[in-house]
């Protein structure tokens, strides 16, 4: 059991687990909002041996070094790298704490989104059919940046109603290959694909004024990570081209001040991946990851 745990900031776990968390800990401290500063994750962490926070705050070296309680830090988000994380991994490392994140809780409903929105762009839902009369997904050349479990997922999607799927990753994956799926040089992708999808790690830039050339005019542009997959200026630049842009979130889009742009469809309150469902499965792993630090520990 944890002396003392705290939720620095909103962790968006369902009220069963909540419950659960004050079996772990001795003491449980939740914060309603999110800490703005170093002073402030350092003053709400104070004496704690155990710590859960989100993607919406940075806890930095200079906070934990003011923390010398903390033994476990539990994010309540994606971890995919500690060069993407947002608690400082390799500092946390140093002093012995241990970092725990999660994966693949909200990537479902980021499928639907991606599904939802092409559909209707293309047979022209609401809006001017993307191609001058209404099409169907089938036939259609997809381009995927990042192929790990959303990407692959929303490949899986697409493939399934009918597109031409191509890849590029850091190295080509054999179950993709099994799929019909092909791996491509990133500016060969680009160029030959219609619609493009960035399923990147946060932090993660791959456009730049090369790649945009490649892709050229007449394209849709999927973004569904947690930060701009390209550089600010030619991406406006081919903004201003007859192109589209989707992003499921602010953060993706990189700029609020682009949700007005008639090139862009954002969403904006929330992710397409922030489900009823996702809160569930976020906080069965949350809770799994706690539990089994607890029992590796054996924390009196």
């Amino acid at each position: 059991m944890f002396r003392k745990l705290v939720a620095i900031e909103p962790v968006n776990l369902n009220a069963a687990a909540e419950e659960r968390l004050r079996s772990l800990a001795q003491e449980v401290v939740l914060y309603p909002d999110v800490p703005t500063n170093d002073d402030q994750v350092a003053s709400r962490i104070g004496d704690a041996d155990g710590v859960l926070v989100s993607y919406t705050s940075r806890t930095t070296r200079e906070a934990l070094e003011r923390c010398p309680n903390m033994k476990y830090i539990g994010m309540c988000c994606s971890l995919y790298s500690p060069e993407s994380a947002n608690v400082d991994i390799r500092y946390a490392q140093q002093r012995g704490i241990t970092v725990t994140g999660i994966r693949d809780y909200g990537d479902e409903g980021v499928v639907e989104y991606v599904i939802s929105e092409l559909v209707r762009c293309l047979h022209g839902y609401g809006q001017s059919p993307w191609s001058g009369f209404a099409r169907e997904i089938t036939g259609l050349k997809v381009g995927m940046l990042g192929l790990g479990a959303s990407g692959g997922m929303i490949a899986d999607a697409l493939h399934f109603l009918g597109a031409e799927i191509v890849y590029f990753a850091r190295s080509e994956k054999p179950a993709a290959a099994a799929k019909g799926y092909r791996f491509l040089p990133l500016r060969e992708l680009l160029s030959g694909s219609e619609v493009v999808f960035c399923c990147l790690n946060r932090n993660t830039v791959l456009l730049h004024e090369a790649e945009f050339a490649s892709l050229g005019s007449k394209k849709i542009l999927f973004n569904t990570g947690l930060s701009p997959a390209w550089d600010e200026k030619p991406f406006l630049q081919w903004l201003e081209g007859d192109n589209l842009c989707f992003c499921d979130t602010i953060g993706a889009l990189g700029d609020e001040r682009l949700v007005s742009h008639p090139h862009v469809r954002c969403m904006t309150g929330r992710s397409s991946g922030w489900t009823l469902q996702a809160i569930d499965r976020l906080s069965e792993k949350v809770l799994a990851n706690l539990l089994e630090y607890d029992r590796r520990n054996d924390i009196p």
